[in-house]
């Protein structure tokens, strides 16, 4: 099969391997699409550590079943899956036992520590694949594996907030904005300076207000997500979140918080982070997203268009989401 791997910090190559084959548990899945986020783009710059050798990146899998190994009954061949970030945990931990397997000191993800999307064929373990939602076509339905998702813990660890601001207006922004309209919430849109075309597109979506990253929205916000990886942001957010305000920070990565005064925290203010997802995170966003219903923006581009398609990324140059498609 055809696949981009991994080599080297900033070296993702085009090559044939040979097909993976499902183990116990595990199902094989013909890959249809396979978003580009914003996590790949930090295991492809070495941002996050030790991934696993020659890994194939990609997180956000939607394919066909076409074999199932021993023990996997979950799906059968032919049915529609997507594949996650979360591809493996222990079980047993304190945490996994408490709800919040996304924690797990021994968890693995897909994309960087088991191969994952930017192929033709991946391998998955069917507990953690998740049925996907009729009425999306594969690419459409590609960007609900984590930028929906992972928008989606987001948003409910902001709590009840009813004026949001969303910091970083992409791909898990623009899906967590209809959800946030759906709910009866008013989104304030923050780009970076002078990104008329990203503002537009939050207007679009109902975003109230659109701005720049260093502007001071129009009136205190209840609550503020962090998506772009700048920690220079979070100082921002909090001058800008009312007393009592929550500040979300939704990646995995990001640049080095500077030093802020203790009065934009004081008031009640909290700061806290999103770290993965669990099972029943994807279970009930998958449910939700044709209620609302989400609508994705993509462009599909060509596997073989993969290190295009994070320059694109890494350069600010997109709006919604890139899907890949084999």
């Amino acid at each position: 099969m055809r696949a981009m791997r991994l080599h080297a910090p900033g070296r993702l190559v085009a090559e044939a391997v040979p097909d993976p084959r499902p183990g116990p548990g595990q199902v094989l899945i013909r890959v249809a699409a396979c978003a580009v986020c914003r996590t790949d783009l930090h295991v492809v710059d070495g941002e996050l550590p030790a991934p696993k050798p020659c890994v194939v990146p990609g997180h956000e899998i939607v394919g066909r079943v076409v074999e199932a190994g021993p023990g996997a009954e979950r799906f059968a061949p032919g049915q529609r899956v997507g594949v996650p970030w979360l591809g493996h945990v222990c079980g047993s931990c304190r945490f996994c036992r408490s709800g919040r397997e996304n924690l797990c000191g021994q968890a693995r993800f897909t994309g960087y520590q088991i191969d994952g999307g930017y192929a033709e064929y991946a391998v998955a373990d069917a507990r953690f694949c998740l049925p996907v939602p009729e009425g999306y076509a594969d690419a459409e339905a590609a960007p609900l594996l984590c930028a929906g998702l992972i928008g989606h813990r987001a948003l409910r660890m902001a709590g009840d907030a009813r004026r949001l601001g969303l910091y970083g207006f992409g791909a898990a922004a623009h899906i967590v904005a209809q959800v946030a309209r759906h709910e009866g919430r008013e989104v304030f849109a923050f780009t970076r300076d002078g990104d008329r075309a990203a503002q537009d597109f939050a207007r679009g979506l109902g975003a109230v207000w659109a701005g720049g990253s260093e502007e001071a929205p129009p009136e205190p916000l209840d609550a503020a997500i962090i998506f772009a990886p700048i920690g220079a942001l979070v100082p921002a957010a909090l001058r800008a979140v009312d007393r009592g305000g929550t500040v979300v920070c939704a990646g995995i990565h990001m640049s080095d918080i500077p030093a802020f005064p203790y009065a934009i925290l004081w008031e009640e203010r909290s700061l806290r982070s999103v770290a993965n997802l669990t099972r029943a995170d994807g279970e009930a966003f998958m449910a939700l997203a044709p209620r609302v219903p989400v609508r994705t923006e993509v462009e599909v581009l060509p596997l073989d268009q993969a290190v295009q398609a994070l320059d694109r990324l890494r350069a600010g140059q997109v709006t919604g989401a890139l899907v890949l498609a084999p």
